[in-house]
């Protein structure tokens, strides 16, 4: 167990072959991204979500320093060995690679995925990587969020048990 949880966890180097061989065995992949700081319900329910849209399931994981410029100096509060560590943990994930930028975009031109998911409001135009994704014939897709499911909620209830 412990060997396949490592085995999903990737640099910008070692998913190329990975990605390599999923395409070249025709298989759909699919592309979402996020700090995930801590994993809750709607995460999880966003991550199958997604991971039915296609056969393998890539999650681009904000680094340390990344989310902090994202989500301000408290966070995050987990690191991104222990939150890389728990995606990689999930069924559903096929695999996580760490990036250090604000946005993926590097990332999903490296892997080039069939479907790319992101949750929220957003427009699948104004979703980073929707024209790489696009262009290449594949499908841009956008998720609702659960409401009452979030990582900010959370934090927020345990600054409130605190006072």
């Amino acid at each position: 167990m412990l060997k396949d949880i490592f085995s999903k966890q990737h640099s910008f180097e070692s998913i190329i072959p990975t990605v390599k061989t999923w395409k070249s065995t025709q298989e759909k992949i699919v592309f979402t991204n996020g700090c995930f700081d801590l994993i809750h319900y709607g995460h999880l329910y966003y991550l199958a979500q997604a991971s039915e849209l296609g056969n393998r399931l890539i999650v681009g994981l904000n680094s340390d320093d990344s989310v902090k410029r994202l989500k301000g100096k408290e966070r995050p509060i987990k690191d991104e060995i222990n939150r890389s560590f728990l995606l990689a943990a999930l069924a559903c994930v096929d695999a996580v690679v760490l990036f250090s930028e604000d946005t993926p975009l590097n990332l999903i031109d490296l892997i080039r995925p069939d479907v790319l998911v992101k949750g929220g409001d957003w427009q699948p135009h104004q979703i980073v990587g929707s024209e790489i994704v696009l262009g290449d014939g594949g499908t841009v897709e956008s998720l609702s969020f659960i409401e009452g499911h979030s990582t900010t909620s959370l934090v927020e209830k345990i600054q409130q048990l605190k006072s």
